[in-house]
């Protein structure tokens, strides 16, 4: 399965145009199966597709931990990969199956209201103590960037990275969706038993959007933070989880939309640092 592929393409520069191969995101369906039932069909990069249908299913409220996983397998007569199946473990109940297919820029599609999107969250993110300093925040866009090995070949990808509260990279995902990177990076997760993913921080490479939210929530991440803007919605959500939610982190800058109790404001090149305070 390729993450890019290859096109012919005219590129013009000033006056002059030139005719040159370009590095696309490859972007391919995947119908994620549950016991041979179809569940939903996403948009995706391929890749990683084993920990996007496991994130997924986190996010569904299906799975808590790799116990709840009998068997996961491509389907053997399909050469594409582009067909999932997996087999819960006994006693694990299957989500229902979405209403239709999602795109790569939505992870909501085809829920019935509102309510039934907010699903029921196994760990709570307002009980966790998590603290981090706002030097370390900073440093968590370059960080992500760096780690955004086929964004530098196609400049075409959303990325997702799981961070320690000291700023140390645990597992950065990549893909068209930037729901799908989250899910591919909280699949991962389940699959290595680190759920639910306390004293973490979730980056994410563009807006922090409502179903970003719940996924962090259905992950126990406590700490979001985006390059870009919030939804209202997606505050909403953070500040009812006692999620703390982060936006437009760039440079020195960034905004605190809610749970601001976790972060210290640590100036640069010193150790001192101070409580954020609301204002």
């Amino acid at each position: 399965m390729s993450r890019t592929k290859k096109r012919q393409i005219l590129h013009v520069k000033a006056h002059v145009s030139t005719r040159r191969r370009d590095s696309l995101a490859a972007e391919e369906p995947l119908e994620i199966r549950v016991g041979g039932q179809t569940l939903t069909v996403t948009m995706r990069t391929p890749g990683d597709d084993f920990d996007l249908a496991a994130g997924f299913l986190v996010s569904e409220g299906t799975l808590a931990s790799s116990q709840d996983i009998s068997t996961m397998r491509h389907c053997a007569d399909l050469e594409t990969y582009n067909v999932l199946d997996v087999r819960l473990a006994p006693g694990v109940e299957a989500p229902e199956a979405r209403n239709f297919s999602t795109t790569s820029s939505c992870g909501v599609c085809g829920k019935a209201s509102l309510e039934a999107v907010r699903t029921v969250a196994r760990w709570s993110a307002r009980d966790d103590p998590a603290r981090i300093g706002s030097h370390v925040l900073r440093e968590l866009p370059d960080r992500l960037r760096a780690a955004q090995r086929v964004f530098d070949r196609t400049g075409g990808l959303h990325a997702a990275g799981l961070f320690s509260l000291e700023g140390e990279a645990l597992c950065v995902r990549e893909d068209v969706g930037r729901h799908n990177a989250v899910d591919k990076l909280v699949g991962w997760a389940l699959r290595e038993d680190r759920l639910p993913l306390s004293g973490t921080v979730l980056m994410v490479s563009g807006r922090a959007s409502f179903e970003l939210v719940q996924k962090a929530v259905m992950a126990g991440i406590p700490v979001l933070a985006a390059v870009s803007a919030p939804s209202s919605l997606a505050v909403e959500l953070a500040a009812e989880e006692g999620l703390t939610l982060i936006g437009f982190l760039r440079g020195d800058s960034m905004n605190v939309y809610s749970g601001e109790h976790r972060l210290t404001l640590t100036g640069s090149g010193h150790g001192s640092a101070r409580a954020a305070t609301s204002g």
